[in-house]
């Protein structure tokens, strides 16, 4: 399958990108679903001018492309690929999408001590970003064992002190909308919770952030500012950043 722009992925039936991007601009953007052996022949083509990546190819993209920016080859991951006359170049907008909606939500993050949860593609671009941000201390809970990695025990024992909470597992995505990540009961520390999930609106998790008056944001303002960021790579122009937000109000409308 051929198209100018489109979203690659394994599982699309859910996805809210081609209704984002329309909204953002003025091209026809399709959702591509690949097997890997598919994969393999749409990337070898080229018959495209710029996709954007999910779950599971983020990693497995790299391998065709020709160049990567210094931010995707720091995080590993490329969500954005451009094709100039046959040349491929990946970036990560994941990054600037989360940057936005620390930002945009007035989420303070340097000096303070942060919890992750979760370590795959999703989180990597977190846990760049909160790097960059300069945080006093990450600490990545997981339930793979590795290296500097928490278990949740270990930061319910250890961890009581953090600032901020970043969900970026899928555990609370719809439809299994009863299960929350972490019991934020003994976090008294926390001031803000980000949980990359979008559907539902308000997870499990977020609802007792609110329900402590903490600041409590959804991934829905990372997903349209990541494909924001990744339109203006498609059409190499700057896009008006108010569009972020008119979108993302018109696509939380969908969510309710």
């Amino acid at each position: 399958m051929s198209a100018k722009y489109g979203l690659l992925g394994e599982h699309l039936s859910h996805s809210y990108s081609k209704e984002i991007h329309e909204a953002l601009t003025d091209y026809t953007y399709e959702l591509i679903p690949l097997t890997r052996e598919e994969l393999t022949k749409f990337m070898t083509a080229k018959e495209f001018a710029a996709v954007n990546v999910t779950i599971p190819y983020k990693r497995e993209v790299i391998p065709y492309l020709d160049a990567m920016d210094e931010r995707a080859k720091s995080i590993g991951a490329v969500n954005t690929i451009v094709n100039r006359g046959g040349s491929l170049t990946g970036y990560n907008t994941d990054y600037d999408g989360f940057l936005y909606t620390l930002k945009k939500n007035k989420i303070e993050v340097t000096g303070k001590k942060v919890l992750v949860i979760g370590n795959g593609g999703a989180a990597q671009a977190v846990l760049a970003v909160l790097r960059g941000l300069s945080a006093k201390e990450i600490i990545i809970v997981d339930i793979t064992q590795g290296d500097g990695i928490c278990t949740h025990e270990e930061a319910r024992r250890l961890h009581t002190d953090a600032a901020l909470l970043v969900n970026t597992s899928p555990v609370g995505m719809y439809p299994a909308i009863d299960a929350a990540p972490l019991d934020l009961t003994p976090f008294t520390s926390l001031t803000a919770v980000v949980d990359i999930i979008y559907n539902p609106n308000v997870t499990k998790l977020l609802a007792q952030a609110k329900s402590r008056g903490l600041t409590a944001v959804n991934g829905l303002e990372m997903l349209v500012a990541q494909a924001f960021f990744a339109a203006q790579h498609f059409l190499d122009k700057q896009l008006d950043e108010a569009k972020i937000d008119e979108v993302t109000k018109q696509i939380r409308e969908t969510l309710k």
